[in-house]
This record gives C-alpha cells, sequence and structure tokens, in this order.
C-alpha cells in the first residue's frame, strides 16, 4: 500500500472515529434534553439520530467528492449543511447541562461536537490536497543538450627531410694517388696555390669522383 492511500485512510478512520463518538455523546444528552422539554418518550431517543445521521452522510458525501478532486466551490452547499448539523449536535449537547447549571459536563460535552466541527471543515480539504498531491505528475526534466567536442586537431607530422646521398666510397689505388701528388707538389710549386680537383682530373685523365677522392687524400 502506497503512502498516500495509508494517509487517506487514517484521515478518513480518524473522522469516523470523531462522528462515531460525537453520536455517543449526543444521543444520551439529546434524549435527555427531550425528555426534560416534555418530548413523547417514543420520539425522544430520535432526535439525535436524526442530527447525528445527517453528519456522517455528509461526511462521507464530502469525502468521496474530495478524494476525486472536486474543487471546494462546487460542494459548498454540502459543506454549509455539514456545518449546520454541527452546529445543531454542538448545541443539543450543550443544552441540558447548561439549563441544569452543569457548567463543566457542559464544556466536556462540546469537545467531540467541536472536534466534528473542526474536522468537517478541514478533512475535506486535507483529502482534496491529497488527491491533488497524489495525481500530480512531476515534469520529467529535459535531457541535457548533448555537447559537441571540439573536432581533436590533425596530427602535425614534421617535414621529412631527405638524407642526402652517400656517395660511393671510391678507391683510389696507391699508384694514382702518388701520381696526384707528384702533380699537386708540382702545380703549388708553379703557381704558388693548391691544385683542385677539376684541374687534378684534367692531368690525371680520370674521372672527376676519383679525382675527387685522391685530392681529398693529398
Amino acid at each position: 500500500m502506497t503512502e498516500d492511500r495509508i494517509t487517506q485512510r487514517t484521515v478518513t478512520v480518524i473522522m469516523g472515529i470523531i462522528a462515531a463518538l460525537a453520536f455517543v455523546f449526543s444521543f444520551g444528552n439529546v434524549w435527555a434534553l427531550a425528555l426534560r422539554l416534555g418530548v413523547p418518550a417514543p420520539v425522544a431517543p430520535l432526535i439525535a439520530p436524526m442530527v447525528d445521521l445527517s453528519v456522517v452522510g455528509l461526511l462521507v458525501a464530502l469525502r468521496y467528492l474530495s478524494l476525486r478532486g472536486v474543487p471546494a466551490e462546487q460542494i459548498k452547499g454540502a459543506t454549509r449543511l455539514m456545518h449546520v448539523s454541527g452546529l445543531l449536535t454542538l448545541a443539543l449537547n450543550v443544552a441540558e447541562p447548561i439549563v441544569a447549571g452543569h457548567y463543566g459536563r457542559a464544556a466536556v460535552d462540546a469537545v467531540a461536537p467541536l472536534l466534528l466541527l473542526g474536522w468537517g471543515a478541514v478533512g475535506p480539504q486535507l483529502l482534496r490536497h491529497f488527491h491533488t498531491v497524489a495525481h500530480t505528475t512531476p515534469t520529467p526534466a529535459a535531457p541535457d543538450a548533448p555537447v559537441e567536442k571540439a573536432p581533436a586537431p590533425a596530427p602535425v607530422s614534421s617535414p621529412v627531410v631527405p638524407k642526402p646521398e652517400s656517395s660511393p666510397v671510391v678507391t683510389v689505388p696507391v699508384p694514382l694517388l702518388n701520381a696526384a701528388r707528384t702533380i699537386a707538389d708540382t702545380y703549388r710549386a708553379e703557381h704558388g696555390e693548391p691544385i683542385t680537383p677539376a684541374q687534378l682530373r684534367t692531368r690525371l685523365g680520370v674521372a672527376l669522383p676519383l679525382a675527387t677522392a685522391a685530392h681529398a687524400q693529398l
């Protein structure tokens, strides 16, 4: 059983118990008052049930309508009749003790009718509020908008630096190297400056790579 059902039934049971206690209190008081006022004995015990049954019927009707969410403006007539019946119950309960001069007893006899009046006004409002709370559907929270992620920057590739092609190692024969040294020494003696690879190539009559390799070993 859900919490709202338990609460509604608890309030309903309390209202019913108070109405029953008010009926028990008022039955004897109204009977005694009717006999004091000269009402015939067969009629005297019927006065209190008429008022109390009116109260019980109105409580049941107000409970039903309140649990269905009927606005208070649409049941004003039933609510007013409920209050009138409660006031009649209060007056009939305290009239006989007041006439007899028993004011303390009158105050005690007024407790149940006053509680009945209070619950008759508050009970339907509580049940109506319970109905409103139980049938209010919470508004679903709006889903969070997806956060667009910035595209990851493309990895920057470092420029490929081409490796210089290593020239093949040229092996200079020893006789050619000795000839290159002789030519280089003669050229320096004649011109006072070192010979260039191109000039060495011309004098040796070999390919430029071979002449360059020989020039590097001078």
